[in-house]
């Protein structure tokens, strides 16, 4: 299991000198990851890695602090051996045409209508029409007189955990801390992912 935390520093393109081909690329930051525990299926029950990264500057007394953005990494039993407390991992795992799992948290977007939020089509405009952005009929008659669990209603839109698979590693350059990947990426600019593989 590969994996890396990454800073989202936003949008660019790359051009393929030989085609000309044009590819839209999300650039993340990705420095050294601090293992900060080897989990093992004898202590803890299942064998993940927890990694930290994007260290503060004043942290205080509390080393739980020392990282803004802290993620666990599943490995397998096999792998525990393989690592330390106190090692680091880089973005050097990854290679060009790598597919890649993505997760990260969606932009926020407030409180949504029903057009926005669920992709519901509006209602005619004219001829004195007083249906347009309105989500429509939603309760029920004598049975079971009342709105069902799950019903599609406005309401907050955005901030839930994303996660994309199989996107393409374009470029990797492991002395700026970059990776370039294909496409857009969960989050705003400036916003944590976990790129794993």
């Amino acid at each position: 299991m590969k994996g890396i935390l990454a800073r989202k520093i936003g949008m660019t393109r790359v051009i393929d000198p030989e085609t000309g081909r044009v590819t839209p690329v999300t650039l993340c930051e990705a420095p050294k990851a601090v293992i900060l525990q080897v989990k093992t299926l004898a202590k803890d029950g299942y064998s993940a890695l927890v990694l930290g990264a994007f260290e503060r500057k004043n942290f205080g007394k509390n080393d739980n602090k020392k990282f803004k953005f802290i993620k666990e990494i599943a490995i397998t039993k096999e792998q525990e051996g393989d690592f330390e407390k106190g090692n680091t991992v880089s973005v050097d795992q990854f290679v060009e045409d790598d597919a890649v799992e993505i997760t990260g948290t969606s932009k926020g977007k407030g409180f949504q209508g029903v057009i926005k939020r669920h992709n519901f089509s509006r209602g005619p405009e004219t001829h004195g029409s007083h249906h347009h952005r309105e989500p429509g009929s939603v309760g029920m008659c004598a049975k079971p007189a009342r709105i069902l669990k799950g019903k599609k209603m406005p309401g907050r839109m955005g901030t839930d955990q994303t996660t994309l698979h199989r996107v393409k590693v374009v470029k990797v350059e492991a002395d700026k801390d970059l990776v370039a990947l294909k496409g857009a990426v969960p989050g705003a600019k400036n916003s944590y992912v976990l790129i794993t593989g």
